[in-house]
């Protein structure tokens, strides 16, 4: 081990010992702190819990502790072990602290993520676990594509035992800390009772190939500090203070990484919160925060409760919700800001309607007339499931409001909507050849890429499309096997829908009937991935799309307008995003759409995991809330669409939660025709979920003007065309020259004419290809309430 003593060596004497004498120096960053803050910072010795809450500035406290400990001499630079859970935040971190000091600090090698800084100690010791120091990280496309070998090795079909589910479960147990010997018996029946025999060989290809997965970071760093007390040692007297961001988010591994190197000088400071541990479904433990006094007996836990972000409206109500959790570490926050507007609460009656009155909201507070203009930059929805995007996406694409997707593609960007609207666009337009090379091994048909150059080859020899090449080929021969046959099914496939779609038929029973016949809703029943049950839920919401057309036509016709009209580059948007990726973010406008029971609190999580899936999902409603700094507004839908049937909702369980005192009910007058709600579904709604159901007052600017429209324009989506197929001949009600108005684009000239189509050329905005049922004459523009 000499060679090991000598780096420990080299590494203490990396930062001059001088750098110890800095104590004499002025400590101004301690001026700008409250008194729990400055707590907080100037308890260095021993182990600290900075409880804090969402928007007390932990991330200030946190940069103050470690230029106090490099300021007093306590520790140098290279003595500091800081974790994070992102390299951003890592690095805002590392920029923040070299503000406060007035210089750049060099020679802090222990900041960074879990991950980050278990790479260097592992290249260092790789030899401990079986390794080379030069061992490849593999990614996750690799991980499969070696679990498959792993699993085809041990003869299992894969198809039905899929690698990705495989690597789940696997991804899972290394999160808990459990190599290949130590999983429990209550879990070794996963994967037909062979998880664990396969998990051991994928750990010892890893090894032959001198590799490991992100896993393994931390799984093999813990292998060596159980197994190596002489390392840890080394390490726990290199790290003398260890500062952790974001405790509540760690999972069983990191846990136990943290308390070994922390257990011999308990030198240790965790900053986290309790009530936003919301990511229990990726391995997290809220547990790990709530049991830091026991772990540490003597710990110093420091409550941050003021609050610089939001107004005491918000605050209440996200406390009032979160009060419901039980085995909390409790705080109260608080704030010094004006009252401000109180928590708005607002029933629909189905979700399109929510979308609608949220657009119209949001223009609202664009053009001030809720009192200050709010940029668009300012204004997010948090949803909390990302197939509720659509409607929103929807309706702001249709009346060309701007938004971003952030954590994710837009609704018809996304990957399985592609792939079904190409299977859509084939079966009205079977020459369509984009959306055939999109589709035609899509799911696989063992129609590999030497079978796809044999259609195009046979395609263009014949001067037709691919779909009529596809027929060439099989009737000449060209293919064989087992492509041949899936090839002709697909074709037959298309020209039964094609059939389908000229005679008129019913367009959503004929979409679902695509997607089923075609093997690509069963594609993705049959993936174990995570993801799946979201893109069958996204799928799903296509589907429900098409109600507000009269055919497929009209509908991919509509999709192409609205997609081609948002290629205009614009600075401010809305952003659309999940309540878990809102985590962090702060906005002063925040609407909570589709807050009903089973949709929010998730019923799959409460399925799952009872009562503590129950409780996380009451943690992400505390989050959601306190994401808002000025305006929030929670929203929920008497009626939705679930699994292509139409079910009454009832208010979330959260909303009867908040505090009466803090919330605005804005539901419009007979939302449940007469009374129906929560207590006319046989239940007893009280408090506020009653009032929410039975309130008979609204005075918002938008709600005013969505009613005064609705007689003038159909709240409905545009159907694009009446007839079978695309009616071209469509008698416009303008003329070209005629001065109209578009709501978004403003005033401008009819240049061209197109069906139901008008080319505009704005005086703003400029040319635009609009739906002629979405401008009004000029003359009537000063008629509508803006």
């Amino acid at each position: 081990m000499s060679s090991f003593d000598d780096d420990a060596a080299a590494f203490e004497a990396a930062v001059p010992l001088s750098q110890r004498a800095m104590a004499a120096r002025p400590a101004p960053y301690l001026d700008d702190l409250n008194p729990a803050q400055r707590a907080a910072v100037e308890a260095l010795d021993g182990p600290v819990l900075m409880l804090a809450g969402a928007g007390t500035g932990k991330t200030k406290a946190l940069t103050a502790r470690i230029a106090h400990l490099l300021t007093t001499g306590r520790a140098r630079p290279n003595e500091i072990l800081a974790v994070t859970f992102t390299n951003k935040a890592a690095r805002e971190m590392k920029e923040r602290v070299a503000r406060l000091l007035g210089h750049t600090i060099e020679g802090m090698p222990w900041m960074g993520t879990f991950h980050a800084i278990s790479v260097k100690i592992l290249r260092r010791h790789a030899e401990l676990v079986g390794l080379k120091s030069n061992f490849t990280i593999l990614d996750t496309d690799d991980q499969i594509r070696l679990l498959k070998q792993v699993i085809v090795a041990a003869n299992i079909d894969e198809k039905r035992w899929p690698a990705r589910q495989l690597a789940g479960i696997i991804d899972g147990w290394k999160n808990r800390a459990w190599t290949p010997g130590k999983v429990p018996a209550s879990e070794a029946s996963a994967f037909n009772n062979l998880g664990t025999e396969l998990y051991a060989a994928y750990q010892q290809r890893l090894k032959d190939l001198n590799a490991v997965d992100f896993g393994d970071l931390l799984l093999h760093v813990l292998t060596i500090f159980q197994g190596h007390p002489d390392v840890l040692e080394q390490y726990q007297r290199w790290l003398r203070y260890i500062l952790v961001d974001e405790y509540q988010d760690t999972n069983v591994a990191q846990y136990l990484w943290l308390r070994l190197l922390a257990q011999a000088h308990h030198n240790i400071c965790c900053v986290g919160d309790d009530d936003q541990s919301i990511y229990g479904w990726r391995g997290a433990e809220v547990g790990n925060i709530l049991r830091f006094e026991k772990d540490f007996p003597g710990a110093n836990v420091v409550r941050l409760e003021q609050n610089y972000r939001s107004t005491p409206h918000i605050l209440a109500a996200a406390s009032g919700v979160i009060a419901g959790n039980a085995g909390r570490l409790g705080k109260t926050l608080w704030t010094e800001e004006e009252e401000g507007e109180k928590v708005r609460l607002i029933g629909h009656w189905d979700g399109e309607e929510e979308a609608r009155w949220i657009g119209e909201e949001i223009e609202a507070l664009q053009r001030g007339h809720r009192g200050a203009p709010v940029s668009l930059d300012d204004i997010a929805i948090l949803v909390r499931a990302s197939h509720q995007m659509r409607a929103f996406e929807d309706r702001f694409l249709t009346i060309g409001l701007p938004y971003r997707v952030i954590g994710g593609p837009r609704f018809y960007e996304r990957l399985e909507i592609r792939d079904a609207m190409a299977y859509f666009r084939l079966s009205v337009s079977p020459e369509d050849d984009l959306a055939f090379e999109r589709v035609v091994n899509t799911p696989k048909r063992a129609l590999g890429d030497k079978a796809q150059q044999k259609i195009q080859l046979a395609a263009r020899s014949n001067g037709l499309s691919l779909l009529d090449g596809a027929r060439v080929l099989l009737s000449e021969g060209g293919l064989a096997g087992k492509g041949a046959g899936q090839l002709r099914a697909f074709i037959e496939g298309i020209d039964r829908w094609h059939a389908a779609v000229l005679r008129g038929d019913n367009h959503i029973a004929l979409a679902e009937t695509i997607l089923d016949e075609s093997g690509y809703t069963a594609m993705w029943q049959a993936d174990k991935t995570p993801e799946a049950p979201g893109r069958l839920e996204n799928l799903k919401e296509l589907v429900k799309a098409l109600e507000q057309f009269e055919n497929l036509q009209g509908f991919l016709e509509h999709v192409a307008l609205i997609m081609d009209n948002d290629t205009a580059e614009t600075d401010e948007k809305v952003s659309i995003m999940t309540l878990h990726g809102a985590k962090g973010l702060e906005f002063p406008a925040v609407f909570l759409p589709g807050w009903e029971d089973g949709l929010f609190p998730s019923q799959r999580s409460m399925d799952e995991s009872g009562l503590k899936g129950l409780e996380e999902e009451r943690r992400l409603a505390y989050v959601g809330i306190t994401r808002a700094e000025r305006l929030c507004t929670i929203s929920f839908a008497a009626n939705r669409r679930v699994y292509g049937q139409w079910q009454s909702q009832l208010p979330s369980r959260f909303i009867d939660e908040l505090p009466e005192e803090h919330v605005d009910v804005l539901t419009p007058p007979g939302l449940y025709g007469g009374g129906y709600g929560a207590a006319g579904m046989g239940g007893s709604a009280a408090g506020i979920e009653q009032r929410a159901a039975s309130a008979n007052v609204y005075n918002s600017p938008g709600w005013k003007r969505l009613q005064e429209r609705s007689s003038a324009r159909p709240v409905s989506q545009p159907r694009e065309s009446r007839n079978s197929v695309i009616d071209l001949e469509a008698v416009s009600a303008f003329t070209e020259g005629d001065r109209v108005f578009h709501q978004k684009f403003g005033y401008g000239i009819v240049t061209g004419i197109e069906g139901d189509k008008l080319d505009v050329d704005f005086d703003k905005a400029g040319a635009k290809k609009i739906v002629a049922r979405f401008v009004v004459a000029a003359a009537q523009a000063d008629d509508i309430p803006f």
